[in-house]
């Protein structure tokens, strides 16, 4: 992933990401030189708003990456997704999937959004809101379906709508919740991301989830 708080920062300082970007593409072309090994690196751009934005930050990639193919004389092959953290994301993942070639939900930020909540201060009164009946769960550990969890539909139905077979998984803490991890497999996900020391969790909860239905990987 280019460096977190995306786009924003990309445009306004565009060096980082064009170094970024190009640390990636030098590394998977010295792989390639060195083993033979066939790369198939996925980019992925946090923090999108708009189709403009994405498409802004797609076009400097695709320029590092054909500098990059040039000078070592090794022809790149990669994914350029993106990362649907924002409410606009979701809602208009339609016209973003004309130019991005996968989505991870970002479900850490995307509950932030949503809720209109800081993760780093919503421990001060999120347990007298559990008390009081005012929410089910903790939306920073098990994702709120009503809410977020419909957002999520709505970018997956709109994604595939224009590019069939999008690949789609979510990338936060809640990849090692097992609620999450269930409903992930209930939407259709490809795959799940969280820390390492939830992998096992997520595994299990994907193995469990198998089951009845197709199942979901998890990685770190």
């Amino acid at each position: 992933m280019l460096g977190h708080r995306g786009c924003r920062l990309a445009i306004t300082a565009p060096e980082i990401y064009e170094m970024q970007a190009r640390a990636i593409f030098e590394a998977a072309a010295a792989v390639t030189k060195e083993s033979g090994a066939k790369l198939r690196p996925e980019i992925m751009i946090p923090l999108i708003a708009t189709e403009k934005e994405f498409d802004l930050l797609k076009a400097m990639v695709d320029r590092i990456g054909a500098e990059v193919a040039e000078e070592t004389g090794v022809k790149l092959d990669y994914l350029v997704g993106t990362m649907i953290e924002l409410p606009r994301a979701a809602l208009r993942a339609a016209e973003i999937a004309e130019g991005a070639e996968f989505f991870s939900f970002g479900t850490n930020d995307l509950t932030q959004t949503c809720f209109g909540l800081s993760r780093d201060d919503a421990g001060s009164f999120l347990n007298a809101y559990l008390k009081q009946g005012l929410i089910d769960h903790d939306p920073f550990v098990s994702i709120d379906r009503d809410g977020v969890g419909e957002l999520m539909r709505i970018a997956i139905e709109r994604g595939r709508r224009t590019r069939r077979g999008l690949k789609l998984g979510i990338c936060g803490e809640h990849g090692g919740d097992p609620a999450s991890v269930r409903f992930c497999q209930e939407l259709g996900l490809d795959y799940v991301s969280c820390s390492p020391y939830r992998v096992p969790i997520a595994r299990l909860a994907a193995a469990q989830a198998a089951l009845a239905e197709e199942p979901v990987s998890s990685t770190a």
